[in-house]
């Protein structure tokens, strides 16, 4: 093993994470800017902010276009039952209030059921070609059509915004009455900031830090894809195993996050629709993007996925809406954090093939 090669790669992988999340911050937080600029709907701005797994996507556009289909995959696995086992869980124990889940959120947790199964459905039978891959992205569109109807008619709550909640008009963290900097208080979670004293920054001032996100989000993809790789190949891991268990960690950091701050405020709401609405994300559109790009061909060849993650998968999400129905409590969090630690040791171990 050349050490030196894995070191340089391990800390350009670091590098990579940080440049991926500073990305996906400035990538959501002036896309919601914009949005209101130009006045498109408020629903639609959180639609496709909340729960976006943007991160996730570009690593798989990025394996992909690196003919690494394998670790595009195993991330987005990885990273559904991250947001269950590693955030959701976290939420759970910093969620003492006790309150039950509201009805927004049993429904979010259901949708997601339903396509979990469908997708574990479509990869036990390999199912999943060109095809059904269009199929799965369809869906995620008939998903927003549907999801904005449902909230336009009041049967739904808009889920809040997922990576980041900094989506202040202006530059600089300036207080507000509950002591929070404006930064960090976001319409999308119903509270009102107060306005900024100076002078709100131009449309092009966002436009352009918004494609400063998009070429940082592109940029960290492509360090990321290829550093992950070539570690993989320094440890003799296979690329599905590593995007399955450090890329997934990784990149769902910032839910962690969100998770733990909403758990503690006593918004479980918050931490279900972020959850539910990611893992929808990965399972329908940057799982068909895979598919369409012809990623899952040999998907059967023991280097992609095995009966194991398809399990963690579905059980995961069965765990998911079963807490939703049953109530928020720390023995559920314990659980499903056990069980994300038991799957890592598995990955690295029993399955690292």
């Amino acid at each position: 093993m050349d050490w030196d090669t894995l070191c340089f790669n391990t800390a350009t992988f670091i590098a990579g994470i940080f440049i991926l999340d500073y990305g996906a911050d400035k990538f959501l937080d002036h896309t919601v800017i914009v949005g209101r600029r130009l006045r498109i709907s408020p629903t639609l701005i959180a639609l496709l902010t909340a729960g976006a797994e943007y991160e996730e996507l570009t690593v798989v556009i990025a394996a992909i276009l690196q003919h690494r289909s394998p670790l595009a995959l195993g991330n987005v696995l990885g990273a559904t039952i991250s947001n269950i086992l590693g955030a959701f869980s976290l939420g759970l124990l910093c969620h003492a209030s006790g309150v039950p889940f509201d009805r927004s959120a049993k429904i979010y947790s259901v949708l997601l059921l339903l396509i979990t199964t469908l997708f574990v459905a479509l990869a036990f039978f390999n199912q999943l070609n060109r095809v059904t891959g269009g199929i799965l992205i369809a869906i995620f569109t008939i998903y927003i059509i549907c999801t904005g109807y449902a909230i336009y008619k009041g049967v739904a709550d808009p889920p809040e915004m997922s990576d980041s909640d900094s989506d202040s008009d202006t530059d600089g963290d300036i207080p507000t009455a509950d002591s929070r900097p404006v930064s960090e208080v976001s319409p999308l979670l119903g509270e009102n900031a107060k306005p900024h004293p100076s002078q709100p920054l131009s449309l092009h001032h966002h436009i352009f830090h918004l494609v400063i996100g998009l070429l940082a989000l592109s940029l960290s993809g492509y360090i990321l894809a290829h550093s992950a790789a070539s570690i993989a190949d320094s440890l003799q891991l296979s690329d599905t195993v590593f995007g399955l268990t450090v890329i997934a960690f990784a990149t769902t950091l910032p839910e962690k996050l969100i998770s733990v701050m909403s758990g503690l405020r006593g918004q479980g709401g918050i931490v279900v629709a972020t959850t539910a609405g990611s893992n929808i994300f990965l399972l329908t559109l940057c799982v068909g993007v895979v598919a369409v790009a012809g990623g899952l061909r040999n998907q059967a060849d023991g280097d992609n996925f095995v009966l194991f993650e398809l399990f963690m998968v579905w059980v995961s999400a069965v765990g998911f809406t079963g807490v939703v129905f049953l109530g928020p409590s720390r023995g559920a969090g314990l659980v499903l954090l056990a069980g994300y630690i038991v799957f890592l040791g598995l990955e690295v171990t029993v399955y690292r093939r």
